[in-house]
């Protein structure tokens, strides 16, 4: 096989497995069950420490993605619906979608929550669908279990995310865009 052929091989490889793996935005859930997969994502959140449960507790908004499937080899994606939160209460379903590329090999299943801690950084979220995060809005990782999330927007404390509840295995080091979408539900 020669070079050219392998790595197109290699591309088409990588993107069908992801798209195969991740199942595509058709497959969507329904409000119901988006809801019940929220339920028990925000039990598993409070139930890793009293500073979560203070977390939501104070939040003035949450945005809940209860279940993200990642998968790739060498490119990417990642696909998960979920609710912005507010008050515990469902108020806005969105979707989070990203694309990666580099050294990265695996498939993963995990819980994102991005908590707002201001009615300001809530209302800026809410005014501008299609948002990405890194270039539309600055946050702060939490680190929890395994994930060390290293990030150049680490200064501002308006928005923290958390990811928990991974299951898979996913190896990589990534350059990586995500971009969150309004969807009705």
């Amino acid at each position: 096989m020669k070079n050219s052929s392998r790595r197109q091989f290699i591309v088409a490889s990588s993107a069908g497995l992801a798209f195969s793996t991740l199942g595509a935005p058709a497959n969507s859930a329904s409000r119901s069950r988006i809801d019940s997969r929220i339920d028990l994502a925000m039990k598993k959140l409070a139930n890793l420490g009293p500073n979560f449960s203070k977390l939501i507790d104070s939040s003035a908004g949450i945005l809940m993605m209860p279940r993200i499937r990642r998968g790739g080899v060498g490119i990417g994606t990642s696909y998960g619906e979920g609710a912005l939160l507010i008050g515990r209460a469902p108020v806005e379903y969105y979707s989070v979608a990203s694309a990666s590329f580099g050294l990265q090999f695996g498939i993963q299943r995990y819980s994102s929550a991005m908590f707002f801690t201001s009615e300001n950084s809530l209302s800026s979220f809410r005014r501008n669908d299609g948002w990405t995060l890194g270039a539309d809005l600055g946050y702060t990782m939490i680190d929890q279990g395994e994930v060390i999330d290293i990030d150049s927007n680490t200064y501002s404390d308006d928005v923290y995310g958390v990811i928990f509840g991974q299951e898979g295995l996913h190896f990589g080091v990534t350059l990586e865009g995500s971009k969150y979408s309004r969807i009705i539900r």
